[in-house]
């Protein structure tokens, strides 16, 4: 078991029944319980919490619809409503049991209900557990806008059992490796080393290697909570890859990991372009992404409507598109204006690629 202690919560990182959510469920005895989980963390990991912690068994049953269309404001007012009938307090407990969209929207759900109920998040896929679950983050999307609504709020706990992988498709893993890979990118040449060579889903999620990963985002997050500075590098590849997955949202949408995986090929291509990374370093970086996701094609209209998409980030400011670039492997720059023109080469450099690797 390995334990960060976070300015705003414990995160406990190994068998969540040798943990403390025994004690932290004592607690709230003589309160309410509420789990809230989607269609798949029901049938895939709900008896295993209930079995495993019979305190679980009063709780109420949240029921989330699966998928990143429906992270939205509708779905929150229904979960909202059913708070209500049941009667639930400002005191009483919500735990979020799933992958990154449960984690987001219970802890957004939680943190406006009543002005903020206490949660903790048990994330189950990678991606969560590396990335959603942490950092205070809570959000829905808004129209084709990727988490245009939100709250900083953090879970007290957060429990991370790689014993849930065992449920997730091989994609679902390939989704947290691309936060890992980003980590990576941004703060730790000695874990990109690492995880670019790693050939099996048993060597990536080893707990050394999650722990890690939490690490570099905690340690950010912990120095500049609010994203007012240094913890805008943590939307490496999202900037575009954000717009990418809103592009492809209802068309065949894409995955969060996948869009985030093509927006960081993209932007390290503009930094390649900038002469601020070699062609060595960029070169390492397609190949490893390419190793693992597909590639996109767009045409010019296409490219277009993403650009488009890119005005709604939330990082931007009069009007300009700002996103976070790499200097080098393990230094990444924030606030960086990006130009339509490089942001169109860098998409049209993603088609060049899904051409030549089919």
């Amino acid at each position: 078991m390995k334990t960060i202690n976070t300015k705003d919560s414990v995160i406990e990182i190994g068998s969540v029944t040798e943990g403390s959510l025994t004690s932290v469920l004592q607690v709230y005895k003589n309160y309410n319980l509420i789990i809230i989980v989607d269609e798949n963390t029901h049938d895939n990991c709900l008896e295993y919490m209930i079995t495993s912690f019979p305190e679980l068994e009063r709780a109420e049953i949240i029921l989330l619809p699966v998928g990143e269309e429906n992270k939205v404001m509708e779905v929150c007012f229904q979960v909202w409503q059913a708070f209500t009938e049941y009667g639930f307090g400002r005191k009483d407990l919500v735990i979020n049991l799933g992958g990154g969209v449960v984690t987001d929207m219970g802890g957004f759900i939680a943190s406006i209900y009543k002005r903020g109920l206490k949660f903790i998040n048990v994330p189950t896929s990678l991606l969560g557990m590396v990335d959603a679950a942490i950092g205070g983050k809570t959000g829905i999307d808004l129209d084709r806008f990727k988490n245009q609504l939100g709250t900083f709020s953090h879970p007290t706990h957060i429990f991370i059992d790689p014993i849930f992988l065992q449920t997730l498709p091989e994609e679902e893993v390939f989704n947290g490796y691309a936060e890992m890979v980003k980590h990576a990118l941004i703060k730790d040449v000695d874990l990109w080393e690492k995880i670019r060579v790693i050939h099996s889903e048993e060597e990536l999620t080893t707990i050394e290697n999650i722990y890690t990963s939490v690490k570099i985002k905690t340690d950010i997050v912990d120095g500049d909570p609010t994203e007012k500075g240094e913890r805008k590098i943590l939307n490496f590849g999202h900037t575009i890859g954000h717009a990418l997955e809103s592009y492809f949202l209802d068309k065949t949408a894409i995955s969060h990991g996948h869009a985030v995986a093509l927006g960081m090929c993209a932007e390290s291509f503009i930094s390649f372009k900038r002469n601020w990374i070699s062609k060595e370093v960029f070169k390492d970086i397609e190949a490893t992404i390419t190793a693992s996701f597909p590639m996109i094609s767009l045409n010019a209209d296409e490219v277009s409507v993403v650009i488009s998409l890119m005005y709604q980030d939330k990082k931007n400011e009069s009007g300009k598109i700002f996103g976070s670039i790499l200097k080098d492997v393990g230094l990444c720059s924030y606030d960086v204006e990006l130009s339509e023109d490089e942001i169109g080469e860098s998409l049209f450099h993603l088609s060049l690629l899904a051409n030549s690797l089919n």
